[in-house]
């Protein structure tokens, strides 16, 4: 998990993240890492449209967002 945020803000990649919250509920957020520390990172959060601090261990499940594959997608229904 660690791995993957650091990467995802070394190459400015955006992540899906399921995350629990303090409250307990669980949400599906899309970010993009700024900083990264021992125990949170700082991301901004598309969901809330704000820059957000979260605690790596409540994050759930990480998938990055691959816009390349995406375009391949589009240009070929197009066609």
């Amino acid at each position: 998990m660690r791995n993957q945020l650091v990467r995802s803000m070394e190459y400015s990649e955006h992540l899906d993240m399921m995350y629990l919250a303090a409250d307990g509920s669980i949400s599906k957020r899309r970010i993009n890492v700024l900083q990264f520390g021992e125990v949170s990172f700082r991301a901004y959060c598309f969901l809330r449209k704000f820059k957000r601090i979260f605690t790596i261990d409540n994050v759930l499940a990480l998938v990055p967002i691959v816009h390349k594959e995406r375009m391949v997608i589009v240009r070929l229904v197009s066609l």
